[in-house]
């Protein structure tokens, strides 16, 4: 620790945005000696992954779920390097309850391997080939990422982290680079099976915001196998906050400063490189120019667009542009007495409620629910989290926002209502939020979430790089390689970190 401290002499360091990604960056490159300045516009650090408190209830923001705490993990091995205590959590087992239409027995994703294999050989039938080339997958690129290769390279030191973390079995999984698990259903003979289909959307959607047509097969495998042990699901004692916390803790203890509510407003450039950011403090109004010798971004792609204006290279610009659209999320939170939750009501459910609509705009929700205990709720309470797909574009479009959202509100608890005991007895507390309040609370451009979309296009070697085109500028988040999720952008942190030590 003394030495880290010691070595004031590297690089100052400013990172705009305080959510998972920027904060692991930013606590990271302090424990490494970097000066360290994080800038949030928010009121709370944690962007998707923070929480809010109403009434006694905390509620999730949005994700709500974590991976990479088991040894070897990727925040298992953050907080390690840190020296700050993981957080308190339970594994999720089942990771997932899954209802498909017209179904009250739910096919349940078990941690445990050979339960999870028992479970899709009973919902199943005559799929577990297609199991096995997941798990064959899932196993070749996990002990690649393990290895910590850097993708997509953008330098001849990139390509030989990448080089390095090769071998010979890593090319088991060359001949399907650019399948998607669509074609991985035509080629076993599957794609008729509506079941196994719609089961693998409403997973794929969740993890790659595409189904399973378009999701790359390769990002597939690792994002189905994860649940499993020696892996698994988390969830928090206390809220997804806590994450946070332990990162701001580690920044705090490693000389790093956080300032909240202080917008990043725009990228200064000076001949290719990034020099400066122009700031505006949210409580007083006050602007500023903030110079730095490296800037890391925590925003997504198209956010970063707009920072740097007309310093976004024309190419660059033009990939962010030509994104197929992202989705948005609707979400309700729900504060109730602990009577409206089933008896053995596993924390994470996901709901289709008909075949013949598309996924997303409250035909299926997935759903979290507090434990009993874990502080999201006073003592015989409990909360609800439930959130949908949402096109962006009709919240921004629509005559009157206030009545879409109430509609909205109203049909997803009815929706909840086949599965809850919900009454005007049991709702203690309700709320929601639309991509408006996600852009307005986060900052992210027209309140997108979960990033980019893990097509075959936009997935590892062919994905946005956390080495920008602007020298001295990264990007890390839910834009970049690996993808979505706590433990992905942690992953893109921890590469965006090495490059930036790499560079001195």
């Amino acid at each position: 620790m003394s030495s880290s401290r010691s070595s004031r002499n590297k690089a100052r360091v400013v990172v705009i945005g305080a959510g998972i990604g920027g904060l692991t960056a930013a606590a990271l490159l302090a424990k490494r000696g970097y000066r360290v300045l994080v800038l949030e516009q928010a009121f709370v650090p944690g962007g998707c992954a923070s929480t809010f408190k109403r009434r006694g209830f905390t509620f999730d923001v949005g994700a709500t779920q974590v991976a990479g705490l088991e040894p070897g993990g990727i925040h298992h091995r953050i907080f390690t390097e840190l020296e700050v205590e993981p957080p308190e959590a339970t594994a999720c087992d089942p990771a997932c309850a899954v209802f498909l239409p017209g179904e009250t027995t739910p096919i349940n994703v078990w941690r445990q391997p050979q339960k999870w294999k028992a479970e899709r050989a009973s919902q199943f039938p005559g799929s577990e080939p297609l199991w096995q080339l997941f798990a064959t997958l899932f196993r070749v690129s996990w002990e690649f990422q393990s290895r910590d290769p850097v993708l997509p390279p953008r330098n001849l030191w990139d390509l030989w982290q990448l080089v390095k973390a090769l071998r010979f079995e890593t090319l088991i999984t060359v001949p399907f680079t650019l399948l998607t698990v669509g074609d991985a259903l035509r080629l076993y003979g599957l794609d008729k099976n509506l079941r196994l289909r719609t089961f693998l959307d409403l997973q794929l959607k969740l993890y790659s915001q595409v189904d399973a047509e378009e999701t790359a097969l390769l990002y597939a495998a690792t994002a189905l196998g994860v649940s499993q042990a020696p892996h698994g699901l988390s969830h928090l004692k206390g809220s997804m906050q806590v994450l946070c916390d332990r990162l701001v803790e580690a920044l705090n203890k490693y000389g790093g400063t956080l300032l909240m509510r202080h917008a990043v407003k725009h990228i200064c450039v000076t001949n290719g490189k990034a020099t400066a950011v122009v700031v505006e403090n949210q409580k007083t109004g006050e602007i500023w120019t903030e110079e730095a010798d490296v800037f890391v971004a925590n925003v997504t792609a198209q956010n970063l667009v707009k920072l740097l204006g007309e310093h976004a290279p024309a190419g660059y610009r033009y990939r962010i542009d030509k994104l197929p659209p992202a989705s948005g999320a609707f979400v309700v939170y729900l504060g109730v007495k602990q009577e409206a939750i089933p008896p053995e009501c596993p924390p994470h459910l996901q709901f289709l409620y008909d075949y013949n609509g598309e996924i997303g705009e409250n035909n299926s929700l997935f759903v979290s629910v507090s434990l009993p205990g874990d502080g999201r709720a006073p003592e015989g309470m409990a909360t609800i989290v439930a959130s949908s797909f949402t096109d962006t574009r009709i919240w921004w479009h629509t005559a009157d926002y206030e009545a879409l959202k109430n509609s909205y509100t109203e049909e997803a608890i009815a929706r909840l209502s086949q599965y809850f005991h919900l009454t005007k007895d049991t709702i203690v507390y309700k709320e929601a939020a639309t991509p408006r309040t996600f852009e307005r609370f986060t900052g992210r451009s027209r309140g997108i979430v979960g990033g980019i979309g893990q097509r075959v296009s936009t997935f590892g070697p062919f994905g946005l790089a956390t080495r920008t085109p602007i020298r001295h500028l990264w990007l890390v988040g839910d834009s970049t390689h690996p993808g979505e999720g706590t433990a992905g952008v942690s992953y893109s942190a921890l590469t965006a970190v090495r490059q930036i030590e790499a560079d001195e």
